[in-house]
This record gives C-alpha cells, structure tokens and sequence, in this order.
C-alpha cells in the first residue's frame, strides 16, 4: 500500500497526458463517432501500461506544485494531438478550395470529428481519410507515439523552457505552412478543371448570348467536378498514405524536439 501511495502521482501525471492526446487526437476524438466512455477506458488501460512500462522510475512528489505539473503533462497531450489533427485539417481545407470553385460552397454538411459545419468535398474527402487512415492501422501508430513519448519526455521534464525556447512554436508554424501546401496540391487538379471550366464558359457566352450561362454554367460545373473526383479517387491511397507519413514525420520530429537529454 505505501508502495502503491508512492507513485499514484505518476499514475495521475500519466492519465493527464494520455486524456489531453485523446481529446485533440484524429479518429479517437470525434465527437459523435466516439464515445466519452471508450476515450477514457482506453485513456485508463493505457495509463496503466505507461505506468508498468516507464511510471515507477522516480516519485513524483505530492505536493503544491503536482498541479502544475498535472496542467504541464496535459498540455504535452494536447500538443502531440494537436500536431497529428492539424494534418487531418488538409482535407478538409482542400475541400473548401474545391466546393468554392464547384458551386458547392453554400451547402455545408456536419463534420463527424468537430460536430462543426464543414464543406461537402471536406466531408467526403475526411471520411474516405479516416477510412484509409484506419485501414494501414494509423490509429495504432498513434498509440505508440503517445506510449513512446515517455521515453522522449519523462514526468520530470522541462517542457514549459522547451516552449519558452521558440523551437515547438517554429515546428508548428512550419507543420501549418507544410499543410497548406498539401491542401493546395490535393485541390489542384479539381480547381484548375473549374478554372478551364470558367474560361469555356465565359466564351461561349461572347460568342452565343442567348445561353443563360448562369443556368447551364452551374450543373456542367458540378457534373465536371465529380467526374474528375471520380477518375481521382483510386489515387487517394497513394495520396493520402503520403499525407500520413508527413503527419508522422512531424510528429516524431515534435518528441525529437522536446526530448529530454
């Protein structure tokens, strides 16, 4: 018993980082997908793997400052899961880019991680993400990273002079630029379509007026655009897959970063 009273504040500090990484976390923080009740068994389940693992190493105290710690191994949590959600917003950024240029962008449909309005093509794109994610067992690598992160960053880290130092702010502002660029690259064949789209169309309405190009404008342009996703989607597993490693490449470069020497 005072064994187990010796390191229960490892426990908690374990519990604390693992609850933070599930709640920013793609897949396992979806809202109306996953419920509260699985995110916090397997916050527990894995909790107690930490803690056999790397928890009973050095007691943490139990004093005025475990607070602050509990707040520090939080946001470690929240952070690493945070830099894995920001790549699963490439999707839905790319879709935006495509709804505009389709016509699609007034019709917005409930996003499943969020429970926030998002775009058509975001959606669909996201899911068909998800999926592929799920199916080259991601969620799996996402574990490891959270259970391999204690090897990187003990209890007893100096995570805030990390922060402080300006090296994590640059790697997430690089990781928000490197996912724009992704976006961009994803909806470039669909928005450069749209756009020959526009060029055809503005001729033929110099050179036969008598079509109402906003009537016939609109259904080509939506026609066009899920013909061309439809050609584009057996090349999804390739894209994303790429996607994916760059997420994790980021992520495993986010431990390098703040690991303990």
């Amino acid at each position: 018993m005072e064994l187990a009273l010796t390191f229960f504040p490892n426990a908690l500090l374990i519990f604390c980082r693992i609850t933070g990484f599930f709640v920013t976390a793609p897949v396992f923080s979806a809202q109306n997908n996953v419920p509260v009740q699985f995110r916090i068994g397997i916050s527990v389940f894995l909790t107690l793997i930490a803690f056999f693992g790397s928890g009973t190493q050095t007691p943490v105290p139990w004093d005025g400052a475990f607070a602050l710690y509990a707040i520090r191994e939080t946001l470690i949590g929240v952070l690493l899961g945070f830099l894995a959600y920001l790549f699963f917003t490439v999707v839905q950024i790319a879709g935006s880019f495509i709804d505009m240029q389709m016509g699609f962008g007034i019709a917005n449909v409930i996003d499943p991680m969020t429970g926030a309005q998002s775009p058509i093509f975001g959606s669909f794109k996201f899911i068909v993400a998800m999926l592929i994610f799920l199916m080259i067992d991601g969620h799996h690598y996402l574990i490891a990273a959270i259970l391999d992160s204690y090897q990187a960053i003990p209890l007893n880290n100096s995570f805030f002079e990390k922060i402080a130092s300006g090296t994590v702010t640059e790697l997430l502002v690089r990781s928000m630029s490197v996912g724009f660029t992704l976006a961009f690259q994803m909806a470039a064949p669909i928005v450069a379509s749209m756009f020959l789209v526009d060029v055809a169309l503005g001729i033929l309405s110099k050179t036969a007026p008598q079509f109402n190009i906003f009537v016939v404008g609109m259904p080509l342009k939506i026609l066009i655009g899920l013909m061309i996703t439809f050609l584009l989607v057996p090349g999804f597993l390739v894209l994303f897959q790429e996607l994916f490693g760059t997420m994790f490449d980021h992520l495993f470069e986010l431990l390098r970063r703040l690991r303990e020497d």
